[in-house]
């Protein structure tokens, strides 16, 4: 009679597991993946909490003059997230690279020197005398306009590139530093203060009737960027299956470039220059969309950024107790995590 290899309960357990045939093999749990949209819902109820949160809670005083003055930092917030996040993601599609930035292309350091000259010729009461819509819109178009003027020039040239634009803007950025930090050397001490406070990223700096506007203004952008979000998947194929997929490289480009300049010119005239607070929410949504259609990765991106600004100002306001100190922390951060990012990759 065959001897048959039966495994009982008193057989030696360490035996058992050592023999590869006799292991007990069970199936791997299932960890079921969020869809995209329910990402997206997931995130947009974080921000709804942390804005209820933000608007009321540890409210001491009048309750009319909190409410308003918080509404309105909100509101700043909305505008700096959307602007910020959207432009940094349309951004990296046109060039096909994440860890550019368009503050490559000089828009901080022309606001900062368009600030200081400002100072320099009229004073540092010129700051707050010319405060106001004109300024702001007047601020904005100059931005836009120079980098429409780059962009046309270049892309229309011989050598035009996508390469040597962003080497241009990077050496446009240089001057206009080096302009801005030799005339603040000129400066008396008390407008240097006045101005230095107008060079950092502050939502408390924003007036509530800039909003109107500058909310008008997203809004058109947006549902720009939303009927364009099929060709801007199609631009991350490259520019030669773009072309061959009936889409106009050059002109999609340009007229990207020109948003994005309109997006960031906006944020840093509304609250002030931000290097790498885009950068951070645009590599978030990348991960946390869970693909690479800008259908998702978008609204994503306003979302993140929102969250992150909500919530690190109220954390910072009623926990650490240094509301001034959000744009510090976030450059700080997004710093580190450009830098080693650029390490991880080994190149731009």
């Amino acid at each position: 009679m065959p001897r048959l290899d039966l495994e009982t309960p008193d057989m030696d357990a360490a035996a058992v597991a050592a023999s590869p045939s006799r292991r007990v093999r069970f199936p791997a749990p299932h960890i079921p993946q969020l869809s995209p949209k329910a990402r997206l819902v997931l995130v947009a109820a974080l921000v709804v909490v942390a804005a209820a949160c933000y608007l009321f809670l540890f409210i001491r005083g009048s309750f009319a003059f909190s409410i308003d003055r918080r509404l309105t930092m909100l509101g700043a917030m909305t505008i700096a997230a959307f602007t910020q996040g959207l432009g940094t993601v349309v951004f990296h599609t046109v060039t096909n690279n994440r860890i550019l930035t368009p503050a490559v292309m000089g828009f901080d350091s022309l606001y900062t020197l368009m600030q200081t000259l400002m100072v320099f010729f009229f004073g540092g009461a010129a700051l707050a005398q010319t405060e106001g819509i004109p300024k702001l819109l007047t601020q904005t178009a100059l931005m836009v306009v120079f980098a429409t003027i780059l962009y046309r020039w270049l892309f229309s040239g011989r050598f035009g590139s996508l390469f040597v634009l962003l080497l241009v803007g990077v050496v446009f950025g240089m001057a206009f530093e080096s302009l801005s930090t030799f005339v603040q050397r000129l400066l008396d001490p008390t407008d240097y203060d006045l101005l230095a406070t107008r060079l950092f990223g502050r939502m408390s700096n924003v007036e509530a009737g800039y909003l109107p506007i500058a909310a008008a203004i997203c809004v058109v952008v947006g549902v720009l960027l939303w009927r364009r979000r099929h060709r801007l998947d199609t631009l991350l194929l490259g520019r030669e299956t773009a072309t061959n997929l009936g889409v106009s490289y050059t002109r999609e480009l340009t007229t990207m470039l020109v948003v994005i300049a309109l997006l960031v010119a906006l944020s840093t005239a509304l609250v002030g220059p931000m290097t790498f607070f885009g950068f951070i929410v645009a590599i978030l949504s990348y991960q946390f969309a869970g693909t690479h259609r800008h259908a998702y990765v978008l609204p994503m991106a306003f979302l993140l950024g929102m969250l992150t600004l909500v919530a690190g100002q109220f954390l910072l306001q009623h926990v650490v107790g240094s509301s001034g100190m959000l744009s510090v922390v976030i450059e700080f951060v997004g710093g580190i995590l450009f830098i080693a990012l650029l390490l991880r990759k080994g190149k731009l």
